[in-house]
């Protein structure tokens, strides 16, 4: 096995196929039956810097190993926004420390929301009065535009993260932020023009394209809900529907260890220097599951419609102990900065000095929400199981654990509809069946209730199908 906890490195990861589940939580579903996997407890604190921290990390091999026994370290950080910030100054001094603090607060899931918002625009005329030098009061009537909030919910996914965090980072052909204030490649390997090969080796500064193609590769994974790790190529996502088991993953990209980049920033001397572990959710194509959710909505609502799936508490900032760099992370003084004309000095100073800033930000963990389990040797699928969650693999047995997003579409529509319909306006997220209509009729043998007739919607193809 690659994949280890921090606590054993013989014990692969451990999956419970025997939790139960609350069947009146689960709603009804029109698909296969859903495997009774409970995702992991989630505790609403952030996890503190102590040894209990670590029992449920997987680190993938080809280097990272654990550190050594120390003395356990509360270390100091703040949530600013919806990021985590830490200016301790041991964490800018020991990358042992750095180290175990990243650790440490990777057991800790993103905050993952479903964000939905409907709204139109309305053209309306009012009066207005208007008095002149000599007292005369005059009347006209003018046109203005409005918009207006018609729903606004959110519902939360967090809980349906099922696996993680897998420790990622990426790989040396590809331009990322390490140590400078510009992005960087340490590689030539993805390097496809040929007014490109003769680019010197090693660390060099990304080109334009590099820059750009490496924003569509992290577009088009974000939308497809592939791990940071899959394939570089779009034709090699477009083919493979299912990225492979993260403990068989070769998630280790770079040829430096979290450690050693660890090591690498509290070497650094700059004053405004920053480093960043990302976490990324993954499992949901979430194009399709956007459409899917637009065209629930476009059944009771003929408006602008807006989905959108929110992370938040998924970056992870060091930054040094030093009163300027403790100011630009307070937003409110930074903005005080910018009206003053004080902060593109700064910039300046960040971008051109030695001793300004360099920026670290080429790591991160990966928590999935449907994800392929390697099984161990010997293990016989359950009879009857042709809903596509175990495969055969030249590894072994795989059993996909998580909601599909077309089963996670089919529990919520309901759901959906019903709040779209009484205009939900609210920041707390939905809970389960709580606006969705009752059914009109009893289920009989070979009886349903009728669907409701919309005349003016076109008939359309759910973007799901079965894997």
């Amino acid at each position: 096995m690659i994949a280890m906890s921090v606590t054993d490195k013989k014990a692969p990861p451990y999956y419970s196929d025997s939790l139960e589940t609350d069947p009146a939580a689960a709603g009804p579903s029109t698909g296969s039956q859903l495997d009774p996997l409970l995702p992991p407890p989630h505790d609403s604190e952030v996890p503190k810097y102590t040894e209990r921290a670590f029992e449920n990390v997987y680190i993938p091999g080809g280097g990272e190993e654990p550190p050594p026994e120390f003395t356990p370290y509360e270390a100091e950080f703040f949530i600013s926004g919806k990021e985590i910030v830490s200016h301790d100054p041991h964490l800018n001094e020991d990358g042992e420390a750095l180290y175990r603090f990243l650790l440490s607060q990777s057991t800790t899931r993103p905050e993952y929301r479903m964000h939905a918002r409907g709204t139109h625009t309305e053209h309306r005329t009012r009066t207005v009065s208007s008095t002149d030098s000599n007292g005369r009061t005059t009347h006209r009537t003018e046109s203005y535009t409005e918009t207006v909030t018609d729903f606004d919910f959110y519902i939360d996914l967090t809980p349906y993260i099922v696996h993680g965090p897998v420790h990622w980072s990426v790989p040396d052909a590809e331009p990322a932020y390490r140590g400078k204030m510009f992005m960087e490649v340490d590689s030539n390997d993805l390097v496809n023009d040929d007014g490109e090969r003769g680019l010197p080796p090693g660390r060099r500064k990304a080109t334009k394209a590099e820059r750009n193609a490496a924003q569509e590769r992290k577009k088009m994974r974000r939308a497809a809900g592939l791990p940071p790790w899959v394939a570089v190529t779009p034709e090699i996502w477009l083919q493979n529907s299912v990225a492979p088991p993260p403990d068989r993953a070769m998630v280790l990209g770079s040829s430096k260890t979290l450690r050693e980049w660890a090591d690498e920033y509290c070497a650094s001397d700059k004053l405004l220097k920053e480093f960043t572990y990302t976490k990324v959710v993954y499992g949901w194509n979430t194009t399709n599951l956007e459409e899917a959710i637009k065209t629930a909505i476009r059944s009771v609502y003929r408006h602008n419609i807006s989905v959108t799936f929110d992370l938040s508490l998924h970056k992870i900032r060091i930054r040094p102990d030093n009163r300027l760099s403790r100011i630009l992370s307070n937003m409110w003084l930074k903005f005080l900065l910018w009206i003053l004309l004080i902060y593109p000095f700064i910039w300046l100073f960040k971008r051109f000095s030695r001793r300004g800033g360099g920026r670290w930000q080429l790591c991160g963990g990966a928590y999935a929400l449907k994800t392929w389990q390697l099984q161990p040797p010997g293990t016989v699928p359950p009879p009857n199981s042709n809903d596509g969650r175990w495969q055969q693999t030249p590894d072994g047995l795989v059993h996909l654990i998580g909601l599909r997003e077309g089963e996670w579409f089919q529990q919520w529509e309901g759901t959906i509809r019903g709040a779209v319909r009484r205009r939900v306006q609210t920041r707390t997220p939905l809970e389960h069946g709580a606006y969705a209509a009752p059914p009109q009729l009893p289920f009989l043998d070979n009886v349903r209730p009728a669907l409701p007739f919309i005349p003016a919607l076109p008939l359309v193809q759910s973007p799901f199908g079965q894997r």
